[in-house]
């Protein structure tokens, strides 16, 4: 659609009580997007406000970029054709889901977050009107999502290393399923309890190797502490909620252990090669850090 100017039609932000028009011009000529990142700092749930930086940060080196693009390769074998429409449940920046966009789909990004969204909003200035014209920004909990949205609305759902944040994730898993229409994906990424050991161990604490066997909890990288799940026990809530695996697969193996300040040199392609072939293969995606469950609603 275009308007009679010729010029895209304005998309919204949601912040918090405050729908916001993105895509127009404010008064002293800025984009609205800037503009209302200033007037809502204090909105939403800031919990995650002081670390936003190291969550975009991350993405921008080639340890987080193994993540996203392994993920995006796994998702390009499940979702549906473009246009269909996707919601990322704290999609964040919108690392994974704007090349989504890029690829056709319709997008919505929900996150409780307005720093992280607005974060979002400055990368889709960097794209085509016609891309950014495909994304939704909502800040809102995960949990409100079919309330807000629509139940039985998208033809994917994605979670990406969300659910491992929360002590009780079965709400948000709950809103997940009941977020995806029938025949539609639901993509989690998530913590592996079963390998809790190996990032200790690799370093040399024994101590601490020794305690992370039956451990359930764990500080991770940005010094949050975060709970692990079960594949297994994983596969059978999202059973409860008519939601069947079709797949899942390992997120990072061999990079790791990497220093989050590792310096460039790696030849990127053959990185991005090892890891995604070492998850999708026995045994190496059951030693990962993370693991990439794929399901469908009944």
């Amino acid at each position: 659609m275009v308007t009679e100017a010729g010029e895209q039609p304005p998309r919204h932000c949601h912040l918090g009580d405050v729908e916001v028009t993105v895509g127009q011009r404010n008064q002293d000529g800025g984009d609205a997007r800037r503009y209302l990142r200033d007037q809502n700092a204090g909105m939403g749930d800031a919990r995650w406000d002081p670390v936003a930086n190291q969550f975009v940060h991350h993405y921008t080196q080639l340890y987080g970029q193994i993540r996203t693009h392994v993920l995006h390769d796994h998702l390009t074998e499940h979702l549906p054709p473009a246009p269909a429409e996707i919601v990322d449940i704290g999609g964040g920046a919108g690392h994974q889901s704007i090349p989504l966009a890029s690829a056709g789909y319709q997008v919505t990004i929900v996150d409780p977050s307005a720093v992280m969204l607005a974060e979002a909003a400055l990368r889709l200035d960097a794209e085509p009107d016609e891309v950014a014209a495909r994304v939704e920004l909502v800040e809102a909990d995960g949990e409100q999502a079919p309330v807000l949205l629509g139940e039985g609305r998208f033809d994917s759902v994605l979670c990406h290393g969300v659910i491992m944040y929360l002590d009780d994730p079965s709400p948000l898993l709950a809103a997940l399923c009941a977020s995806a229409r029938p025949g539609g994906i639901v993509s989690i990424v998530t913590k592996n309890r079963r390998t809790m050991a190996m990032r200790p161990g690799l370093d040399g604490d024994w101590s601490a190797t020794l305690a992370a066997f039956d451990a359930e909890r764990q500080v991770n990288g940005l010094g949050i502490d975060t709970r692990g799940d079960d594949l297994d026990e994983l596969t059978d809530e999202l059973r409860t909620h008519g939601v069947d695996q079709i797949a899942w697969y390992g997120v990072r193996l061999f990079s790791e252990q990497w220093a989050r300040d590792r310096p460039a040199g790696d030849p990127i392609d053959e990185v991005l090669a090892v890891e995604l072939e070492a998850s999708r293969r026995d045994p190496y995606r059951q030693l990962s850090r993370l693991f990439h469950l794929v399901g469908r609603r009944r």
